[in-house]
């Protein structure tokens, strides 16, 4: 909880701060690679930050957590403070790092702020980091136990067992541990970070969700190649499309992630768009696997048949079903295909079971559209999860 004497000033200054916020995090990246020039080739994502996305979307946090304490004081957003956490494990983040941020944070706060940056707003807003920083360190030491390694020491050698052309730019990868040990276990909708050795040496990190139930003997990944329609393609996807086949090796992250299947009993929904079928597919080979008798909606959205990954799968898993069915929208479909299943995901004419568990991946327009369609068919919010692929920029937006 933030003290008293904070509060008053974190709530005087938080306008200003906010304003000013995507100028102070451009800066604060800025300083912390001149000085760690390391992270930005082996830990941060190069394309975000070149994109943006990665500034708004710390931006964004720091907004919502510093506003959060103000408004709500004695709670604390778990939500929000869990999927990071989960997003820095995979990476190897620890703790020591956060000092490190802290540093070249604070020094852009007083530089982009000036003058307004008293010794009293910079121990409130120091305050404000650090209980942050604090929670976000504890949710991590936690997430490294359960999954039985030492803070940072998530990364073990994968050979891949097969390669799977899904489509013209998807392709799946079968993962078997190179040391021949247990994989470790994971939840229905988790992803694993995927480390790979660019030729300029930079070794650089994506997530991955894995596309299988968790019983499998191997782990599966399915990645689409990222074409940059202007600006660079994406470095991770290229490589893993072009260099990477049978009997190699990848570096690869214990997994973790926060958009989990925890409805065992309970209808569910799971809706994607795109590459975000992935987790999709995993919780329904899970519920295919268990049993499952509630009823499941499948919605899916895509340019076409031929660009939508696993569609053979999405359909023979909804089979498997004693009360599920599957509906796909194309804006480019085959001939015959149903009208009303055509353009973009329009969700009016489904029945939606009540009680439904909703899962989404995919865009984020795609993602706050289906979500807007969920809450006008009464499903509330807090049953309806979602899964960003790169910096969270719902928070950057709301």
């Amino acid at each position: 909880m933030l003290s008293e004497t904070s509060t008053a000033t974190v709530r005087a200054t938080l306008p200003a701060v906010g304003a000013a916020v995507g100028d102070i995090a451009d800066l604060f990246y800025r300083k912390l690679f001149d000085a760690h020039p390391e992270l930005l080739r082996d830990l941060f994502n190069r394309g975000n930050q070149a994109s943006g996305a990665q500034r708004q979307a710390l931006a964004g946090s720091i907004a919502a957590f510093a506003t959060q304490l103000i408004e709500h004081p004695d709670t604390r957003p778990d939500v929000m403070l869990g999927r990071i956490a989960h997003k820095h494990v995979s990476l190897g983040v620890t703790a020591a790092q956060y000092d490190i941020v802290h540093t070249h944070l604070f020094a852009a706060i007083a530089e982009v702020l000036g003058d307004a940056v008293t010794p009293e707003v910079a121990a409130a807003w120091d305050e404000v980091y650090w209980l942050m920083a604090g929670a976000l360190i504890s949710i991590e030491e936690r997430l490294y136990a359960q999954q039985g390694v030492v803070a940072g020491d998530v990364w073990r050698a994968w050979e891949v067992a097969a390669r799977i052309e899904e489509t013209a730019d998807v392709a799946a990868f079968q993962l078997r541990p190179a040391d021949g040990a247990p994989a470790p276990a994971f939840r229905p909708g988790q992803y694993v970070s995927v480390q790979v050795e660019l030729p300029d040496g930079a070794r650089q990190i994506r997530q991955y969700s894995l596309s299988g139930a968790p019983g499998s003997r191997l782990r599966s990944i399915t990645v689409k190649r990222v074409h940059g329609g202007g600006s660079p393609d994406g470095e991770v996807s290229r490589h893993l499309h072009t260099e990477v086949r049978a009997g190699d090796l990848l570096r690869v992250s214990a997994p973790y992630g926060d958009l989990v299947l925890d409805s065992a009993d309970a209808p569910v929904l799971l809706a994607s768009a795109g590459i975000g079928c992935t987790p999709m597919l995993s919780m329904l080979e899970h519920l295919a696997a268990s049993g499952h008798r509630a009823p499941v909606t499948v919605v899916h959205g895509d340019r076409s048949p031929a660009t939508h990954a696993m569609r053979t799968d999405h359909a023979l898993l909804t089979g498997k079903l004693p009360d599920a069915t599957a509906h796909f929208w194309y804006e480019d479909p085959e001939p015959g295909h149903p009208a009303d299943r055509t353009g973009r995901v329009d969700l009016s004419g489904l029945a939606i079971a009540p009680g439904t568990h909703a899962y989404l991946c995919g865009p984020l327009p795609f993602m706050r559209a289906v979500r807007t369609q969920l809450l006008a068919k009464g499903v509330p919010a807090a049953d309806i999860h979602y899964e960003v692929f790169g910096p969270d920029m719902w928070l950057a937006q709301d």
